[in-house]
């Protein structure tokens, strides 16, 4: 098997489903920016020394290829493997486990004050920003709205994850910051 096709040289890719799509289409935008996610949450994943958060992490990317495929396949029924409200609950789990945990969560804080929670402060704003590409896509063709739940709360778990790992919390101090000089 090759990996090229030379389709893509004309600005054509394939979907899951065997559709042939423009590169640039909202579609392809959603399920690319959901891999940009996924990797990135690996990267990250390379500077979290916890183990529980580390097995989360790996459980969270593979249920990403799931939410990609389901964004990759316009034609009903090709791909089985389709986000479930389970997968949200078990994120809320996540949520309701590490929130507790954390000191300061309703301050704005300056994010990454260790490798580990930079990184996923990393992946949550690439999660927002997929988040944002699946609502743009959602305007012009169906999308679950299981698939745009579970996307909008991982962001919230990667936020938890991240503000858990910070190491020497900086809280936001509008006023004097603003008078501060760069």
């Amino acid at each position: 098997m090759k990996i090229y096709t030379k389709t893509g040289d004309k600005g054509k890719t394939s979907l899951y489903d065997g559709t042939k799509i423009d590169k640039d289409s909202l579609r392809v935008e959603s399920y690319g920016t959901v891999d940009e996610l996924n990797s990135v949450i690996g990267f990250a994943s390379k500077f979290v020394e916890d183990d529980d958060i580390s097995s989360k992490l790996l459980k969270i990317q593979k249920r990403l290829f799931f939410v990609a495929g389901e964004l990759a396949t316009v034609e009903e029924g090709k791909f089985k493997f389709k986000v479930r409200e389970e997968d949200i609950e078990g994120l809320e789990r996540i949520i309701d486990e590490y929130l507790p945990k954390i000191s300061g969560f309703d301050k704005f804080i300056v994010p990454g004050t260790s490798r580990a929670s930079a990184a996923l402060h990393v992946s949550r704003t690439i999660c927002r920003r997929a988040e944002r590409r699946i609502l743009s896509l959602k305007k012009e063709e169906e999308v679950s709205d299981i698939l745009i739940k579970f996307v909008n709360r991982l962001s919230d778990v990667l936020y938890t994850f991240a503000r858990y790992l910070e190491t020497d919390l900086t809280i936001m101090d509008f006023e004097s910051s603003y008078n501060e000089k760069i």
